[in-house]
C-alpha cells in the first residue's frame, strides 16, 4: 500500500478574510473562529497582524496555541535600508505569541520597483534577512510570494529567485500567491512544475483568489503539480471576489478518489461530517444567511425538484449524488413543487416524520393541493416549514393553538415631541387563546416587525415557547405587474437551538402575505416545541 502524502491546510480567514467588504471581526469573533478551525482540524490558523491594529494586538496577547493548529502571525519582510533591530513592525512579529510567522514579500519586479521603490537585490536581501530572523527566534518561517504568478509571467527568473531565496534562508514554506486572481488552472500547473526545479514541492504552498471563479480549481491544479500547503478561508471570504474556499476544498480532498487515495490532511472523517455546521456557524458570526447553493454544505447541494430525478434518487441516491450528503453533515432533500411528483412528496413527508405508501390517496390529495397553491404563487421548495404545516393540515394533524380574530396595521408620518418628522408603525392583533380574547399592540420599524411584536406580545401560555423565536430574513417578490399584483413573501426564522426555517405567504396585499408567513413560522415553532392545543379547540 502506497503511503499517502500529507497536505497542510492553512486558514487565512482572520487576516485575508477580514479584508472582505462588510466583515469586521472583534476579538471575541476571532476567538470563536479559531475554535471552529481547530475543531475542523486546520494545520495553520493565521490570526492577523500583531501591532498593526488594536484587535490583532489584543488577540495575540490573549491567544495561546491549543490543539494541533499552529497559531500564525502575519506581517511584512523588514524594510529595506533598516536593520531588523530598527524595524518596529517586524519586531512586533518576533515578540508576539505565535508558533509561525507568515511574511508577505514582493515577487513581481514591477511591484518591487513601483510599490516598494527599491532595487530587486534589496528586496531579495530583505527576504533573506527576515526569514533568517524568524527562524532564529524559534518560529516557523513562511513566505507569501505576493503576485508570484503575474511576476513569473513577466520575469520568471526574478520570481523564482524570490522563492528560492526564502527557501535557502530557512523558510518552511514558500507560498505562491495569485494575488490578483487572474491566473487560470493550466498556467498554475505549468508554473508550479517550473518552480519545483528550484524549491521542493513539499516546501511549496498555494494562495489563490477567486476573481475568475477559479480559486478552488487553481488550488487543486497546484496540488496536482506538487505543492503541499493549501491556503484558503472559510466559505471563501476575502477581498474582492474572495479566496479559495476551504469548505469546498476539504471535502474534495477527502472524498474524491483522485486526491483521497494519494493524500491525507488533518481533517478526520468525524470533523468532515461536521463541516456544514462549521460553515453555518461561521455565517452566524458574520450575521448573514448561509448560501443555499454552496458546494457540499448548502441547503440545495443535495436537493432536487424534478420528479423523475426524485424517483431515481429514492431507488438509488448515487443516480444524482456525487458524494453521500451525510459525509459532509448535509441531508438529501427532494423538494415539493409543481415540477415534482409523488416521490418528492413522499420524501418530504419522510423528513417531517410522516410515512405513506406510494399511491396512497392522502399523498395524491396533498400533491394536487401543492400544485394548486403553487399555481396561485406559493413556492414550497424554498419554504419547507410551510409545506410541513400544509401537509399536516391536509392530513388533519395540526392542532389549533389560537385563533386570530382580526389585525390592523397603521403607518403614520408625524412630528415627535422634539419636532422631528418620524414614521411610526403600529400593529394591533386580537387573538383567542383557551377561550380568552387577548388584544395586543406593538410598534416596529416596519409593518411586519410591528405585527410580529404585537402577535407574540401576548399569546397566553404559548408566549414562553416563542420567547427565543427570531425573524432573520424577509424577502418580497411581486409575481405579476399592475395595481392588482400578487405578492409572495418568504420569512426565515430561527430559535435558540440554531435551527432555521422558511415560511411563505401569498396575497394581493403585502401585509396579508406577510402575516400568513409570520403565522406559519409561529405555528411551526409551536409544533416543534410540542405545544398542547388550545383548551377551546380541544373542547
Amino acid at each position: 500500500m502506497v503511503e499517502k502524502e500529507r497536505l497542510h491546510l492553512f486558514d487565512t480567514t482572520l487576516r485575508d478574510g477580514a479584508q472582505t467588504p462588510g466583515i469586521d471581526f472583534s476579538v471575541d469573533d476571532k476567538l470563536k473562529v479559531i475554535g471552529l478551525l481547530e475543531r475542523l482540524g486546520i494545520d495553520y490558523v493565521e490570526g492577523g497582524f500583531p501591532g498593526a491594529n488594536p484587535t490583532d494586538t489584543v488577540l495575540f496577547e490573549k491567544r495561546r496555541t491549543t490543539g494541533n493548529a499552529k497559531f500564525t502571525a502575519f506581517g511584512m519582510t523588514k524594510r529595506a535600508g533598516r536593520s531588523i533591530a530598527n524595524d518596529p513592525g517586524f519586531n512586533a512579529l518576533l515578540s508576539g505569541a505565535a508558533d509561525a510567522v507568515c511574511l508577505v514579500a514582493k515577487s513581481w519586479d514591477f511591484h518591487v520597483r513601483v510599490a516598494l521603490g527599491i532595487t530587486e537585490d534589496e528586496n531579495l536581501a530583505a527576504i533573506r534577512q527576515s526569514v533568517e530572523a524568524i527562524a532564529a527566534s524559534g518560529r516557523e518561517a513562511i513566505i507569501d510570494c505576493e503576485h508570484f504568478f503575474d511576476g513569473y509571467k513577466a520575469n520568471p527568473a526574478y520570481a523564482l529567485s524570490c522563492a528560492k531565496t526564502a527557501y535557502e534562508a530557512g523558510a518552511r514554506w514558500a507560498v505562491l500567491c495569485d494575488t490578483n486572481g487572474g491566473t487560470l488552472p493550466h498556467e498554475v500547473s505549468e508554473i508550479v512544475e517550473a518552480v519545483k526545479e528550484a524549491v521542493p514541492g513539499d516546501c511549496l504552498g498555494i494562495h489563490t483568489h477567486d476573481d475568475t471563479g477559479h480559486a478552488v480549481a487553481n488550488t487543486l491544479a497546484a496540488v496536482d503539480a506538487g505543492v503541499r500547503q493549501i491556503q484558503g478561508t472559510l466559505n471563501g471570504v476575502g477581498e474582492r471576489c474572495g479566496n479559495a474556499n476551504l469548505i469546498a476544498l476539504i471535502p474534495t480532498l477527502k472524498l474524491k478518489p483522485h486526491y483521497a487515495e494519494r493524500f491525507e490532511t488533518g481533517v478526520s472523517d468525524t470533523a468532515l461530517a461536521g463541516i456544514r455546521q462549521v460553515a453555518h456557524e461561521f455565517d452566524e458570526i458574520l450575521n448573514r444567511a448561509p448560501d443555499p447553493q454552496a458546494a457540499y454544505v448548502g441547503d440545495a447541494a443535495f436537493a432536487t425538484k424534478a420528479g423523475i430525478h426524485a424517483s431515481a434518487i429514492r431507488k438509488d441516491p448515487a443516480t444524482y449524488e456525487h458524494v453521500p450528503p451525510e459525509a459532509v453533515g448535509n441531508t438529501r432533500q427532494l423538494h415539493v413543487s409543481d415540477q415534482g411528483g409523488q416521490s418528492n412528496v413522499l420524501a418530504a413527508l419522510g423528513r417531517i416524520g410522516i410515512s405513506f405508501e406510494k399511491d396512497d390517496p392522502c399523498v395524491l390529495r396533498l400533491l394536487e393541493e401543492v400544485k394548486r397553491r403553487e399555481a396561485e404563487g406559493y413556492a414550497y421548495d424554498g419554504a419547507e416549514a410551510s409545506f410541513a404545516i400544509l401537509a399536516r393540515k391536509t392530513l388533519g394533524q395540526v392542532p389549533r393553538f389560537y385563533d386570530v380574530e382580526r389585525f390592523r396595521v397603521t403607518v403614520e408620518h408625524r412630528h415627535n415631541a422634539l419636532g422631528q418628522l418620524v414614521t411610526v408603525t403600529e400593529a394591533t392583533v386580537k387573538v383567542n387563546v383557551d377561550g380568552k380574547a387577548i388584544l395586543s399592540v406593538g410598534e416596529g420599524n416596519g409593518p411586519v416587525h410591528a405585527l410580529d411584536t404585537a402577535l407574540r406580545k401576548d399569546l397566553g401560555r404559548y408566549s414562553v415557547q416563542l420567547a427565543d423565536l427570531e425573524l432573520v430574513d424577509y424577502k418580497v417578490r411581486i409575481l405579476n405587474g399592475g395595481t392588482d399584483a400578487v405578492t409572495r413573501v418568504v420569512i426565515e426564522s430561527r430559535d435558540a437551538s440554531g435551527e432555521r426555517w422558511k415560511t411563505v405567504g401569498v396575497s394581493a396585499n403585502i401585509i396579508d402575505a406577510s402575516f400568513q408567513a409570520l403565522s406559519d413560522s409561529i405555528l411551526y415553532k409551536l409544533l416543534k416545541e410540542g405545544a398542547s392545543p388550545s383548551v377551546s379547540a380541544a373542547a
